[in-house]
């Protein structure tokens, strides 16, 4: 038990929060964040902080530990999270790892090992002038020539890490794929993971649109208004929510335009990231919209799950 890990996780909006907290008072665990926006001290409303009501007096951690001017990565989350969970465990208490970025639930879980390889500004700038000429779809044939299956797995408007997957092949002769089952190690938790998704997806969505109205109605529009005069770190400046409402700000876009953008790209996102977790067969999921007796049943279901496996 001394190294199980529960892991909560699904897309945007599915109520991961909510049952993270519940099974945190049940299991008497603390709460470690798997969001890549909620790291920023200054990005609150856009990227759904849980207040203090809704951590009802659990302990989360990994949540406002950097600037928005400062660049972070998943090879520092995986750093710093088992670090956060090293301490939680030292306490005495459990660990609950909840979020929707899986790339980080991924790297920590599976111990990944992140070499260090140099960076080639000249090829990397070389090649999003290609992308600017000729569009990302050539750069992303560039990839798909030297290193198929991450093409496959990345989106040509992934573009940053298409052109970082060109980079690592240039700079030490391997490709992303090769490097990325090389830096596998053996874990170093035992996860039991428990996925949540909706069996219609029109719940989900409609899930998104109203919390991109309460995110408006509680001051998105002022809160990056707030940001203009930082020099944002290029993943704080593409966080969805926020690009929208500094095009809006710049008289790019309207007012409208810019609420009906971060819907989209908020389903968008959402699809992104069940795509991602489906892939992994560990999970258990689970449908909040068939469980009529809301969060209570959905958290009796969880457990169900969690002490089975510790059976």
């Amino acid at each position: 038990m001394a190294n199980d890990v529960i892991v909560v996780c699904g897309p945007t909006a599915s109520g991961k929060t909510a049952l993270a907290v519940e099974l945190a008072k049940r299991f008497d665990a603390e709460i470690v964040s798997a969001d890549s926006m909620q790291i920023y001290k200054e990005m609150n409303i856009g990227t759904a902080k849980p207040g203090e009501k809704e951590k009802r007096g659990i302990p989360h951690h990994m949540i406002d530990i950097v600037s928005v001017t400062e660049e972070y990565n998943v090879s520092r989350y995986v750093e710093d999270a088992a670090e956060c969970i090293d301490k939680i465990r030292a306490s005495g208490k459990r660990v609950i790892l909840a979020g929707g970025t899986g790339l980080y639930i991924d790297s920590l879980i599976n111990n990944v090992n992140f070499f260090e390889i140099e960076n080639d500004y000249e090829y990397r700038e070389q090649l999003f002038s290609v992308a600017k000429d000729k569009g990302v779809l050539a750069v992303h044939k560039m990839l798909e020539s030297v290193d198929k299956p991450s093409a496959d797995r990345l989106h040509p408007n992934d573009l940053k890490r298409v052109i970082r997957a060109l980079e690592v092949y240039k700079v030490c002769g391997r490709t992303m794929t090769e490097v990325q089952l090389e830096s596998v190690r053996k874990r170093k938790y035992n996860p039991t993971f428990i996925g949540l998704d909706f069996s219609e997806r029109a719940v989900l969505y409609n899930r998104i649109e109203m919390r991109v109205l309460e995110m408006i109605k509680n001051g998105l529009l002022n809160e990056a208004r707030s940001l203009l005069d930082f020099d944002l770190s290029s993943t704080a400046r593409a966080a969805i929510g926020y690009q929208e409402m500094f095009d809006f700000l710049n008289n790019k876009i309207t007012f409208e335009s810019a609420v009906g953008k971060i819907c989209k790209r908020t389903r968008n996102y959402a699809k992104r990231q069940l795509t991602w977790f489906r892939k992994n067969k560990e999970i258990n999921w689970l449908f909040p919209d068939m469980c009529s007796g809301g969060l209570t049943e959905l958290s009796d279901k969880a457990s169900e799950i969690i002490n089975f496996r510790e059976d």
